[in-house]
Formats: C-alpha cells, structure tokens, sequence
C-alpha cells in the first residue's frame, strides 16, 4: 500500500512498465471505464511483449476507447469481458473475440461484492490526492468502488486533468498498491450536431415534460436538442447514468433545481461524465453533481422513488405493436435492452412517471423507421407492454393502455407521410387494423400540427388543443356515449343511440383540404383524453363554412366552447374563410350564448325551432334579427 505525503505522491509513482511487472499469467483485471479509462497503463499494457503478460482476463463495463485493441485480442493474450454490447464491443461480440456477461447495470457492484465475479488487478484513473490524501474516482463511478475493495493488487493512474468529482467517489491514497502518473488526457466526446429533424423530435418530446419532473440523459442528436427546449421547464431533477454537456447546459440554465427528487435532493446524481474538455472543468469540485456507484443510479427501486420520472431513450426502430429495436454498436452508448429494462421499471414505480422512446421517422438511408415487425434486427426490447409514448419529428403516439390496433393507427401518424399508406396496407393484411380501415392519403401532408396549443382555463383546468387524428376512433366514441339524450339531440338533431366504429372513423378522418376539426384534451380521464371537439367545413359553393361543436357535460361552464369557436374563427380566416354558418335548436340556450360571445355579428331566423344562424366575418358583433 501507498503510505506518503500526499504533496509528493509524484515521488512514489512507477512506470507503466515497472507496474505491469507485478501482473502475472491467468489474472482477471478490471480496468476503469468510458472516459475514466487510464489510456496510458491500458496502451502500455496492449504494447508490451513481456512473458509474464499471457492469457489475461480483461474487465470493463462499457468501453468507449479503442486503446484496447481487437487485434490484439486476436492474440489469445487478452480476452475482453463486458457488461455492455453497444459501443466499440460490439462487433467483436458477434465474432466472438469478446465475451458479453449479460446484466443489469444495477447489478454489477452486487455481483463484485458477493465474489461471484472476481478481480486480482484493478487499475483505475483518479485525480491526485487532497491534502488529507484522498483521490477522487473522477467521472465513471459504476463499480470502481467495489473492484477496488476486491483486488488484491490495485494499481491507481493518477491524471491532473481528469476532475475532481463529489459524492461516492473518495478513495485515500494509501488504498493504492502503486501509482502511475498518465501521459495521455482524458477521452473527450465532442458535441453532437443536430439538424432539424432531431430538433424537431427533441421539441416533441419536451412537450411531454411537466415541471417538476425528473430527467436521466445520455448522449446523442436527441438530448443534444432536448436541452434547449427544456430550459423554460422549471424545478426539474437530474437522475442519469451518463452525464453530458447538454445536461450540463440544461442545468446551467435554471430550469434544474432537484428540489422535487426523492433522493439525493438538491444534487443531480449520475454515474458517468462524458463529454468536452469544457464539461470536465464544470465538474471540478462542483458540489451540486453527485456521482454514484450504477446500484444506485439505475436500481429501478431507487429511480421510481423520484416522483414524474421521465426515461427518454434513443431507438433504431419500432413496429406497429410497440416493440423496439436499439440501436447497435457505435450507436448504441447506454440503452442495451438491460439498461433500458432498468429505467423503463423505475417510471413504472414513479409516481407520475412515463417512458419515451425517441427516434426520426427513417434513418439515414431514407428507411423507413416505423415498420410492421421489429424481428429482423437486434438489440430488441420486447417489453412492449411497458412503452408509453413513442416520439418523432411528426409527433407523438401516447401508447399507455391502448390496444394493438390504437398503437397501430397511433404509430403510423406519426411515421414518414410517404410511409403511412403502406403501413395502413400492411397492417390490414396482418388483421392488425379493421379491413374498412379508412386512409385519406393526402392527409399525409395537410394535417395542420402547428395549430396545437394549450391553455388554462378557470378553476386551472390545463386543456391541450390540436387538430383530429385517425387514432382519435375510440376516444371520440367513448366520448359519444358519455354524452346525454339531450346532448346528442342538441349536436345531432336527432336521439341516436349507437356509434359503431365504422360511422366514428368517417368523422375522425377528415379531408383538411375543406374540414378542420379542433379536439381538447385533459389528462384528468387518462394521458390526453378528449372532452371536446369543434369543427367547420366548407361548403362545396362560395366561401362560408357549417361551425359546429360539443363540450363534455361534466366539463362545461369552463369556457372551453367559447375558446374553440374563436380558435376556428381564427383559422377560418387563415384560410380564407369570410363567416360560418350553424343550425342551433332554440331550446339550446347555451349554445346560443357562445356564438353571442363569439365577437361576430350573429343573424338568425327561426325556422321550425331551428335557429339558422348566420356569423359574416366581416360585419360588426352585435346585430342580430
């Protein structure tokens, strides 16, 4: 063990060299992971040609440098075992040159402590000592810890550069059999560039972000993005495995304050950092990150303590049902189906927690990225049951719930519009959606996003407005039969008693070329179910429109019919529209009442207990006959 002034610890180190001399044939080795890898002990180590250097056992949990070469393994000096498959392990995986020990991040340290996974040798990177001796494990905390109490020769790198990070981190300088000083800097990650598709999904996905939620982030074009789109969010918590700079951007915004956490309140803990030269030095001494061991980070138990949890997960591809496909090898850094399976369970334990899979509608080959089956590729997540949205530069298919035929219509609005009517196709042939399933295949490119918006009503009644969706089919029937006799006869003019599903999906699939129809959600009855609706469509001669709307019986006196009659006012005119036109029955006294409030002038005839009433753009509000 080290025993020395911690001011001259650069008196006590050794060579590379000198260091490897103490391995001998047939030991397990645990080396530091991802940016914390001690490069100059592993290139040494790939270098040397010493006999006592043979039929090594060579741990690392997620390698992100390529210091541990392939070729060498080739050698049969070396054999690599990892925890992880993505990265740059993961071809060599499928040839069998590295061998995959499958498990959960959150069971790793569990695994080291109780001796059924061994080490003779640990080599890590740490910072130098404090002046009472201690180092810090710097910026990958996983099971550092735990390899460092199990080995019996513990070789410690001590980088300058790498920063000196708070929470379980401490290690004193005498746990140290010997001490290299490094040559080679940290691994840095540069910043991911995001066009406008990827800041497309990142603002889909921000949608679904409440204040006071809690975050985990990794790396990639989608949290690149997501963090600026996140800044006007408030009170949010930081519980993630890796920590970036867009997280560090996130924080330094305000909108991070981890006052609402369950655990470790106050602080945004993670176990790894990755990320620019400029994100190492904001980690220095930073006492407002807490790095800590992946037991306690990614234990689902531990991460569904954190109240609105939101996991946000990069995919590759996605069926019709929900399945996912991650991503491999290079683009693949931390969700592995185990990781994901780890995070997904702790929003499922989160009071108000959710999980998001984010992903663009084709890939770069101009693929689709939304197909019928997932089964072709690897990586696959099959928890289908536990995704709850699913987002791309189209929007968002909420799946929490939903039958396979509503994931199906769901997903495929969301997918490429070229893509859309193939799905439709596809799906009917595999009795996923009915075979009367109606497709408007212009639609693809009409529907009207930009006219989503939200607004708080008396009472702070948050009601979410956007145009009608094909997958809105069974949300609008329940919506039907929530109505009473007198509500149906006043929206229908007559007591219909049924709406089959065939005569729903010819409502909800509107021809927007000449039919705007606006829903209003609230999540009180479920993640965004409807409680109104309002439409006009144009008539076939001249430039005037039939308006007409209806609002939940149990969420009327809000307001809300007003806001939608001004909202379609509003979007009347946008499209050239100069007035509408609306049969009211003179008993409805309350309907009445909001084309008064409406702005417009209202002229009227009564013509059979039927007000036939007449709304010009143009004219001034206040006459009526």
């Amino acid at each position: 063990m080290i025993d020395c002034d911690p001011v001259d610890w650069q008196q006590q180190t050794v060579t590379p060299e000198q260091a490897l001399t103490r391995i001998e044939p047939g030991m397990s080795i645990f080396i530091g992971t991802g940016v914390a890898e001690p490069l100059t002990m592993v290139k040494a180590l790939m270098a040397s040609s010493a006999p006592n250097l043979q039929d090594l056992e060579l741990t690392q949990i997620v390698s992100f440098g390529d210091a541990i070469s392939l070729r060498e393994l080739q050698t049969h000096k070396y054999r690599l075992r990892t925890f992880f498959s993505g990265w740059v392990a993961s071809e060599a995986i499928t040839t069998g040159r590295v061998d995959l020990i499958p498990s959960r991040f959150a069971r790793i340290p569990e695994l080291i402590e109780s001796g059924q996974i061994t080490f003779d040798v640990a080599i890590l990177q740490i910072t130098p000592p404090n002046e009472a001796g201690y180092c810090s494990l710097g910026v990958a905390v996983d099971a550092a810890r735990q390899a460092l109490e199990a080995a019996d020769l513990v070789i410690g790198e001590i980088n300058t550069k790498t920063p000196y990070t708070y929470g379980d981190t401490f290690a004193h300088i005498s746990e140290f059999d010997l001490l290299v000083e490094a040559t080679d800097p940290p691994i840095y990650f540069p910043r991911w560039p995001v066009d406008d598709v990827f800041d497309r999904i990142a603002a889909n996905v921000a949608s679904l972000v409440e204040d006071g939620s809690c975050l985990a982030f990794s790396i990639g074009p989608v949290y690149e993005a997501l963090s600026k789109h996140l800044r006007h969010k408030r009170n949010l918590g930081i519980h993630t495995p890796f920590l970036t700079d867009a997280t560090m951007d996130l924080i330094k915004s305000g909108a991070v304050t981890n006052r609402r956490k369950g655990i470790f309140r106050g602080k945004s803990v993670t176990s790894y950092a990755f990320g620019t030269p400029d994100l190492m030095k904001w980690l220095d001494r930073n006492p407002m990150i807490e790095f800590q061991s992946t037991d306690r980070v990614l234990n689902p138990m531990r991460i569904g303590s954190n109240p609105r949890f939101v996991c946000i997960l990069p995919a590759r591809k996605v069926d019709l049902s929900g399945r996912i496909a991650l991503h491999a090898g290079r683009g693949n850094v931390v969700a592995g189906p185990a990781e994901a399976a780890d995070m997904v369970s702790g929003a499922e334990l989160s009071a108000g927690g959710k999980s998001i899979f984010a992903l663009p509608s084709r890939n770069r080959k101009d693929e689709p990225n939304i197909r019928l089956s997932v089964e072709q590729f690897p990586n696959q997540f099959n928890l289908r049951e536990s995704v709850d949205m699913v987002a791309t530069e189209y929007g968002v298919a909420h799946l929490r719930g939903r039958s396979v035929r509503e994931r199906a219509l769901a997903l495929i609005e969301i997918a490429h519009p070229d893509d859309r009517e193939t799905l439709v196709e596809q799906a009917k042939t595999e009795h996923i959606l009915y075979p009367n399933q109606i497709y408007l295949a212009d639609n693809a490119r009409l529907y009207p996003s930009e006219i989503a918006t939200r607004h708080v009503f008396k009472n702070d009644l948050t009601v979410d407005f956007r145009a009608i969706k094909p997958s809105d089919v069974e949300d609008m029937r329940r919506l039907f039969y929530r109505f009473s006799d007198t509500s149906v006869y006043y929206r229908y003019f007559s007591p219909i008693k049924t709406m089959p599903h065939a005569k729903m999906q010819e409502y909800v699939n509107i021809d927007f070329s000449r039919t705007l129809s606006i829903v209003g959600l609230v999540k009180e009855m479920g993640e965004g179910s409807i409680i109104a609706e309002g439409r006009f469509v144009r008539e076939p001669h001249g430039p005037v429109a039939d308006v007409a709307f209806v609002v939940d019986e149990a969420y009327q006196g809000h307001g809300i019919a007003t806001f939608i009659l001004k909202m379609l006012i509003r979007l009347a005119k946008e499209r050239g529209l100069k007035g509408f036109k609306a049969d009211v029955l003179s008993s409805n006294k309350s309907m009445l009442k909001v084309f008064e409030k409406s702005g417009l002038a209202v002229e009227a005839r009564v013509v059979d207990g039927v007000y036939e009433l007449n709304l010009p753009f143009s004219s001034p509000a206040g006459s009526r006959s």
